[in-house]
């Protein structure tokens, strides 16, 4: 199928599960050339076995390791920032370690994979688009996700940033912000019925999102159909925060 995404090359982060399995195999779908990062070797080979899409391996809390690869991969038509971890703890019984760690992989991995892109950008007139997930953690001060929300409270913040110092260049940068996506990494944090009902019964659709609802807005804001959309933080919420 050709869509405006036919031949180009997207870069995204995180691709081996969940939302950036979901963002990379749509992308596929509609004929670009999607370059997926991701951190486990098996993940990465199945994606290319099903979509083609070109695959580098890479952990993101090396920044050394992230020069190195963006050196090499260029040039990228648009970036989504989508690689995250969460290490789940109190406030109080959060570590130096854990704190360094997240920030390391939801904030500076995103700074430095976005400011090498734009920069090339930037030399050659290019106006890509960018999008950040954040998560609905950033806007809600969530139990147990101390380091995960300031991470990614910081991400909006840098989103915002981006969108006014880039738009002169014609480049868009915007944040998502899901409310609980059922991913692997979800499933792990929301498997207490306990912790997870509240929350579900909190959201008026009274569901958690699925990984494509959350490619397909990521689509939308790539698209030309968004070219006036830029600094937005959207929360994907399902009326999370209305309630």
């Amino acid at each position: 199928m050709r869509s405006e995404f036919t031949g180009k090359r997207i870069l995204v982060t995180g691709a081996g599960k969940g939302i950036g399995r979901a963002i990379a195999t749509m992308f596929s779908d509609e004929g670009a050339q999607v370059v997926a990062l991701s951190r486990t070797d098996a993940d990465l080979a199945l994606l290319h076995e099903e979509t083609g899409a070109e695959i580098h391996t890479i952990d993101l809390a090396d920044p050394t390791a992230i020069a190195r690869l963006l050196a090499g991969i260029a040039p990228i038509d648009h970036l989504v920032n989508n690689a995250g971890i969460a290490m789940l703890a109190p406030f109080s019984e959060t570590t130096l370690a854990q704190f360094e760690l997240v920030m390391a992989v939801n904030l500076r991995a995103p700074f430095l994979i976005a400011q090498a892109v734009t920069r090339e950008w930037i030399g050659r007139c290019h106006p890509g688009a960018i999008v950040n997930i954040s998560s609905i953690a950033s806007l809600w001060g969530t139990p147990n996700h101390f380091a995960y929300g300031a991470s990614k409270a910081a991400l909006d913040s840098m989103t915002m940033t981006m969108a006014n110092e880039l738009g002169p260049h014609g480049i868009r940068t915007n944040s998502i912000n899901p409310v609980v996506t059922m991913t692997p990494m979800a499933e792990h944090a929301w498997s207490d019925p306990g912790k997870a009902e509240p929350i579900r019964t909190r959201i008026p659709l009274r569901r958690f999102a699925r990984p494509d609802e959350i490619a397909s807005v990521v689509r939308f804001l790539l698209s030309d159909a968004a070219s006036m959309v830029n600094g937005v933080i959207l929360p994907v919420d399902g009326g999370f925060r209305a309630a």
